[in-house]
């Protein structure tokens, strides 16, 4: 049972996280953020009982990590002696190979379990101050266990994350996570702001409806995260774009040659495609 829990990063994931449990569970919650303004304002909010130091970390049945990838390795890493023998640790990045694997060898006889964790969820926004306790409202938890973790451990953040309102539980690997991350997530991303690009951008107004907005709304985004986890999966994302490319150079190049019934033909696939993926939601 998870009654004690830290959570380290207080941005929009872990200040969520923290508002979320804070609302919706009894549990012990200390939290920490390398911004003590952020930290001050969680404390003074009731948000969190207290800041998360080392001599707390041995308390917190659950530690859920809230930073970029590379700070969650070196945050592990410097605290593997902290954490409680037989606690949880979860990570919330968008990839999981550059966080699972070096870790693997760090908490193998530390006595503490890592679980590389993904909370599908989001807004256009960053930071505490846009964070929200109903962010995860039936939201897709994906989960990328070692092999051997007890059965346990999923089990118990699985019900945990029932309470902060998750709908649906995705077990992987860290290798399909990231593969399959490239095209739902980063992918949407690069064609954003690829799409805002355009020369004819600044003169939307007036002539645009939803598909404007839909196409846009993920480029306002946190450049420095998006970044690192652009790079830090850059093979998968790669072979996504090199993939649109080739699909959008076969559209233009139909549309070129004024084909009609082959367009009509891409279009009606594109179409079936989309309604059997509807189905399966």
């Amino acid at each position: 049972m998870i009654e004690t829990v830290g959570v380290v990063g207080l941005g929009l994931i872990g200040g969520s996280m923290a508002k979320a449990i804070h609302t919706y569970t009894d549990c012990t919650l200390y939290g920490y953020d390398t911004d003590g303004a952020v930290l001050s304002r969680a404390l003074n909010e009731g948000v969190v009982s207290a800041a998360l130091t080392p001599e707390h970390l041995p308390e917190c049945d659950l530690v859920i990590i809230a930073l970029y990838p590379e700070a969650t390795v070196a945050y592990v890493t410097e605290h593997r002696d902290h954490f409680r023998k037989g606690g949880m640790v979860m990570d919330c990045g968008g990839v999981k190979g550059v966080v699972c694997t070096p870790l693997e060898s760090v908490v193998r006889d530390s006595g503490f379990y890592f679980i590389g964790g993904h909370p599908m969820a989001g807004i256009e926004r960053s930071g505490y101050a846009f964070s929200f306790p109903e962010l995860f409202q039936k939201a897709s938890l994906i989960l990328t266990p070692y092999p051997g973790t007890p059965e346990k451990c999923l089990k118990d953040i699985w019900q945990f994350a029932q309470k902060l309102g998750f709908g649906h539980l995705q077990p992987s690997t860290p290798q399909e996570h990231d593969h399959i991350i490239a095209y739902t997530s980063q992918l949407a991303h690069v064609v954003s702001c690829a799409y805002v690009g355009s020369p004819s951008a600044p003169s939307f107004q007036g002539f645009s409806a939803g598909s404007f907005k839909d196409m846009t709304r993920v480029a306002k985004l946190n450049e420095d995260m998006w970044t690192e986890l652009f790079l830090e999966n850059q093979d998968a994302l790669v072979r996504e774009i090199d993939t649109l490319v080739e699909e959008l150079a076969a559209f233009a190049y139909t549309i070129r040659r004024g084909d009609r019934e082959r367009l009509r033909d891409m279009l009606k696939h594109a179409r079936e495609i989309k309604e059997a993926i509807d189905k399966d939601c």
